[in-house]
């Protein structure tokens, strides 16, 4: 949200006059003081600035250099227990360490009844912050770190639930405040995510999700209302960035399951390789075509989808008059935050591109996941002026899945001083970049993945239940079946894609090896039964679960899987 900060440096620019902490140069030349352990183009360095924050989401820094971390307390984290103090989080680097030195929390907690939020951003003195269903904003006095006083309401009875609750947002210049609403649904089905189910048609859901829209900054109290869309079709918006001409980016999640949904038109490796992310040119009254249409960053079209008449790529029909995006990305990289690098510290390459963090996939299973990163996508004219580079890598780890991931990146922003901020919201870690290789640098990324790159290798099963536990009237060899069915060797069921490679659960399906269960009493049978039956509406999660997950199992298969989730509870 780099814009929001451009806007802040104008009408706090008394502000950073008076204020007693101005940001300073990093004191080292070097990267001797690297911390990160983030793979970075050459000159370039990076410090863990705050650690251990709570989920933070996306994030903005003030003119004094001052970061602003907004963090949640969704169901996605499971029973993590939030930080003491309000979810809005104040970080400052008084020693020019690159490290924050002072950590203050504000607004409201769990106590008061908040879940924190992902949207935060600066305009005309204010700090603006979506919590629970509203989006707030805090008077920020000259010289004070965090609001002394209450927030006022900007726009309330925001829409929850769903697949996709959160409200990202972003503020022009005139105090135009355009708001993601994301659907609550994957392509609009009246059951969502099941097998072979059409679309509605009309999508009623695009009344009051799936799009952007328009409220005034300026104004409190104003309602959320379905007159106030200003473009529609867009999944999940979360990431935005404007460029110097007051051109509105936005970021586009695509839809999951081609395959686990439509396995007669989808082959097996499609599920990890379509349909592209997006980063679309945002215009009033714009369609970008969910969920009749997906793109196809091969083709480089927008094609049907199969819930409206698709026939697994060819078809365009009504995605002719839809717009397409400026630029695409590989499959289910899961694009969560976006800013514009209009600075000078980094090289003239650099500046008026825009930095995506992206959260990674779980809908690539089997095949490996991928993204967790910062990708650079240089821009002219309003599109994408050649191929995006992996900018920064090495967030997850040495376990790049879902559940495993150490860190998964979730905001970005620019500083006064040019150093790009990214938060992970894992571990609440927030990263400072900076550069320190000289003008005549090249200092490129690694260029991202090919669109027609193959989905790699399916990955062997690590999940392993113990030699002993096979469940009364089943088999080891049902049980060995039952492992290939759950990685994805077998059937085409992306299990693992949800419960995590070694079935520990992950934000999108429940531990299976922990012996508590959610839907059944834990017994070959009823573990069976919900297989077979799907979880259409689930208890602690937001997205249900297909029967036979999605995929078009056998009876045998289906009871070879039940072994197996039997199996790993009794390791």
């Amino acid at each position: 949200m780099r814009s929001l900060f451009v806007i802040s440096v104008i009408a706090f620019s008394l502000l950073a006059q008076n204020s007693p902490n101005p940001p300073k140069k990093s004191k080292s030349s070097s990267c001797s003081n690297d911390d990160s352990g983030l793979k970075l183009p050459a000159g370039f360095c990076a410090t863990v600035f705050a650690d251990g924050i709570g989920h933070a989401r996306h994030l903005v820094v003030g003119p004094t250099g001052v970061v602003y971390v907004n963090t949640w307390s969704s169901e996605d984290y499971g029973a993590a227990k939030p930080p003491e103090g309000g979810f809005l989080v104040a970080l400052q680097d008084k020693t020019g360490a690159g490290k924050a030195d002072v950590i203050q929390r504000f607004g409201e907690t769990v106590q008061s009844g908040g879940a924190g939020g992902t949207g935060i951003g600066m305009y005309r003195g204010f700090i603006y912050a979506e919590i629970n269903d509203r989006i707030v904003r805090y008077s920020l006095p000259p010289g004070a770190l965090v609001p002394p006083n209450p927030p006022e309401t900007v726009v309330s009875k925001l829409p929850l639930g769903g697949d996709h609750p959160m409200h990202p947002f972003i503020i022009t210049a005139d105090g135009s405040m355009y708001v993601d609403v994301g659907t609550a649904t994957n392509s609009c089905q009246p059951k969502n995510r099941q097998p072979e189910i059409p679309g509605a048609s009309p999508c009623t859901e695009l009344e009051t999700r799936g799009g952007i829209w328009r409220y005034d900054a300026n104004k409190t109290n104003q309602t959320f209302s379905p007159a106030d869309r200003f473009a529609t079709g867009i999944r999940n918006g979360e990431g935005f960035a404007i460029d110097s001409s007051g051109r509105i980016f936005v970021t586009q999640h695509g839809r999951d399951q081609l395959h686990a949904n439509w396995p007669k038109l989808y082959k097996p490796y499609e599920e990890a390789t379509l349909p592209a992310e997006q980063v679309m040119l945002l215009k009033s009254g714009g369609d970008y075509g969910w969920p009749e249409c997906y793109y196809d960053a091969v083709q480089k079209k927008l094609v049907l989808a199969p819930e409206y008449g698709g026939d697994g790529g060819k078809k365009v029909g009504v995605c002719a008059s839809k717009t397409a995006p400026v630029a695409a990305f590989p499959a289910h990289w899961g694009p969560n935050g976006m800013t514009l690098y209009d600075q000078k510290q980094f090289p003239a390459r650099y500046r008026d591109g825009l930095f995506i963090a992206f959260h990674g996939s779980w809908d690539r299973a089997p095949y490996p996941q991928s993204g967790y990163n910062v990708v650079f996508q240089p821009l002219a004219g309003g599109r994408a002026a050649g191929t995006c580079e992996v900018f920064a890598a090495g967030f997850a780890g040495a376990v790049v899945t879902p559940e495993g991931a150490a860190h998964r990146p979730s905001g970005v922003a620019v500083g006064p001083d040019g150093s790009l901020y990214v938060s992970d919201d894992i571990r609440g870690r927030i990263y400072r970049i900076v550069y320190q290789g000289g003008a005549s640098g090249d200092s490129r990324g690694t260029p991202c993945p090919s669109p027609s790159a193959p989905a790699g290798e399916i990955l062997e099963a690590h999940a392993h239940p113990p030699e002993a536990a096979v469940p009364p009237g089943a088999t080891r060899e049902m049980v060995a079946l039952g492992d290939r069915i759950y990685h994805g060797q077998v059937g085409g069921a992306p299990c693992a894609g949800c419960h995590g490679d070694q079935a520990n659960g992950t934000v999108l399906g429940p531990s299976l090896t922990s012996g508590k269960w959610l839907w059944s009493d834990g017994s070959f049978a009823g573990i069976l039964k919900v297989i077979t039956a799907g979880v259409p509406q689930p208890k602690q999660y937001r997205s249900p679960m297909p029967a036979m997950g999605g995929a078009q199992l056998t009876a045998d298969q289906a009871s070879a899987l039940a072994a197996y989730v039997w199996s790993l509870s009794h390791r």
